[in-house]
């Protein structure tokens, strides 16, 4: 993973840096207090020209100079994210496994985002989110909760997505199967006596199907990040992409943006699949009946365009035993995903109590074998 980017805007009033205030078009100076707007905000949200660009352009490298831009980054050791740096900074912290990382000497040219959106949630907010959270695990250790009450400030980073669009053509041959039922008598063993039943057996009739079908795809996510473990990212839905803003550097005032580690065209095979699985149950729909089966199906793609869109997360990295457990809060909803411990103390005691309930129902009992079964907690079955 790229080491993320620190991007820096002066105070007008003092010369500080201002940082962006989430769920405002505005920039805050920690220093003096000075409130900003970030230029040409307001009307950003209205006009939705968010640079969609030619798919065809940008897997040929073909891109003009206004859509990439020279980066500097560097590869965490631990996770493998990619940083990206701006400005005099050197070295940082990686915001997904807290590992010390410091920037690469050189620079790549990489495709510029074109679009965001901007942190909602605050970190106090995020925090609390998180501190809900890890509240309602079982058998969490003791030092999660503290870790999370001691007020660890969380990194808020822009994680890189891919989104694809596309007009889609299918054409599709197979087999639409109708159901019917016959009577058959069979014969069973009750109680010692052969019995004859009847009983109604399912069948399925196929009938030849072949046709057409088409769809317009808009805005297919891939997360174009391999720091973070993939269910993770894909969990952190739903995001409103709505609320895209052009890419402005000043929202990314005082956060990190992570560099995308998953190639344009390994994200579009990606959403080419996800696309795959939406004509699929597009054409069982036309087919119809009760049961289908597909024998051929060819799709067409036409206008495809692609974006590379930043999303906020706000991230905490724990360390248990050893190892990194990663947390993650979405900045725009507050969903939150992550890897967990299990304090394997608490397990052991959980199971010794259960078998003490288990050995004092059985000598109630009289010693004699307990009717019944007794309930489990959920988490032990």
């Amino acid at each position: 993973m790229a080491v993320a980017e620190a991007h820096r805007t002066p105070c007008a009033q003092c010369g500080a840096d201002l940082r962006f205030a989430p769920g405002q078009t505005q920039l805050v100076c920690d220093h003096c207090g000075h409130v900003q707007d970030i230029p040409g905000a307001a009307p950003r949200r209205k006009a939705r020209a968010l640079g969609e660009i030619p798919l065809a352009r940008g897997l040929a490298n073909d891109l003009p100079d206004g859509d990439t831009e020279e980066v500097r980054s560097t590869t965490c050791p631990n996770c493998g994210a990619v940083v990206e740096f701006q400005g005099a900074s050197h070295a940082a912290e990686c915001p997904f496994c807290a590992t010390p990382v410091v920037v690469d000497t050189g620079t790549r040219r990489r495709i510029k985002p074109q679009a965001l959106v901007p942190f909602a949630l605050t970190e106090p907010q995020a925090h609390d989110a998180l501190t809900k959270w890890l509240g309602g695990l079982w058998f969490a250790p003791n030092g999660l909760l503290d870790y999370t009450r001691k007020g660890r400030a969380m990194a808020g980073i822009y994680v890189p997505f891919w989104t694809f669009d596309a007009a889609t053509a299918s054409q599709y041959t197979g087999q639409r199967g109708e159901a019917y039922y016959e009577t058959r008598t069979v014969t069973v063993n009750v109680k010692g006596r052969a019995e004859q039943r009847q009983e109604q057996v399912r069948k399925i009739r196929w009938y030849p199907a072949a046709g057409r079908v088409s769809r317009d795809f808009d805005d297919v996510m891939v997360m174009a990040s391999t720091s973070l473990p993939e269910r993770l990212g894909n969990d952190l839905t739903p995001w409103d992409l709505a609320r895209l803003e052009a890419y402005a550097p000043e929202f990314l005032s005082g956060f990190q943006a992570e560099g995308y580690t998953v190639a344009l065209a390994d994200g579009h095979q990606t959403a080419r699949a996800q696309m795959a699985r939406v004509i699929e149950s597009d054409v069982r729909r036309d087919i119809g009946g009760d049961e289908q089966r597909i024998h051929t199906l060819t799709t067409r793609h036409a206008d495809e365009t692609f974006r590379h869109v930043l999303l906020p997360v706000w991230t905490a990295a724990y360390k248990y035993n050893g190892k990194s457990y990663r947390f993650l809060v979405n900045g725009q909803t507050g969903e939150v995903q992550g890897e967990r411990p299990y304090s394997w103390w608490k397990i052991g005691f959980a199971v010794l109590a259960v078998a003490a309930v288990v050995a004092v129902a059985v000598y109630l009992n009289g010693g004699t074998e307990i009717g019944g079964t007794i309930p489990l907690p959920d988490w032990l079955n």
